[in-house]
């Protein structure tokens, strides 16, 4: 299983995949920054932007984009043909993929903790504390797993396009279900919904006020587990299905 993990990781190198992971955490902070109010203000707007659209845009749609890419490589290579006809564990590889590209997405959220850290230092009114930063991003990134399965499904089976469309439809349909009692029904409502009470920012993007109900910490000891519960299931289920898949 190590081997092909570092086989995988392998096929990474030099290309716009692993390009992505390290831009994005800088565009992100970089657009705060420029969206930031010049006026001082009770609210921390810099850490509401970076946390409200990090796991709006980048999370699903560089997950997305990463798994395409993986699964591109892999059939213009002819490796899947070839790799299907020797003894090798076909769920195992399915697995790699996946394991791979969970930790480019943890080293990218590394990279944007570090960069807030940065930038707290600076402008310590930017961020309300490191371990709100802390706490935020791995939250993130924990709840953002399921998509690695969902992505690299919907790239193997119909393509790129239909991959990232569907990533943009769960966007919309996080974004409205996010704020409303239903919120667990959707994986793409799960970052953005737990950013209210780690941030206190709306999935809408626009501070919470202090008696708001989406503050309730609850949600947080409930969308953790379940979305480490799917990811663990569609992993599973996505992989049995790769083994049982015919080669066109």
């Amino acid at each position: 299983m190590l081997n092909m993990i570092q086989s995988e990781h392998l096929k990474y190198k030099r290309t716009f995949a692993k390009k992505l992971v390290c831009i994005a955490p800088f565009f992100f902070v970089l657009y705060a920054l420029i969206t930031m109010p010049t006026v001082q203000s009770k609210y921390n707007y810099f850490e509401y932007t970076v946390f409200n659209w990090w796991p709006l845009i980048f999370i699903p749609l560089g997950t997305a984009l990463i798994a395409s890419l993986s699964i591109m490589r892999e059939k213009s290579s002819g490796n899947d043909r070839a790799l299907r006809c020797q003894d090798i564990s076909i769920t195992r590889m399915w697995f790699s993929k996946i394991i791979v590209i969970a930790y480019y997405t943890l080293l990218s959220s590394i990279e944007l903790i570090i960069l807030l850290i940065i930038i707290k230092i600076f402008l310590p009114n930017s961020i309300s504390s490191t371990s709100v930063v802390l706490l935020a991003s791995l939250t993130i990134w924990i709840t953002s797993l399921a998509y690695i399965p969902i992505a690299l499904f919907f790239a193997e089976r119909f393509g790129t396009v239909i991959s990232v469309i569907v990533n943009i439809i769960g966007i919309v349909l996080g974004v409205v279900m996010a704020p409303e009692s239903y919120w667990m029904f959707i994986p793409w409502s799960w970052g953005m919904r737990l950013m209210s009470p780690i941030v206190g920012v709306h999935p809408n993007g626009v501070p919470l006020e202090k008696e708001s109900p989406l503050l309730d910490p609850s949600v947080i000891s409930i969308g953790i587990p379940v979305s480490i519960v799917l990811f663990v299931l569609l992993s599973i289920v996505t992989a049995f299905w790769y083994l049982r898949k015919e080669v066109n």
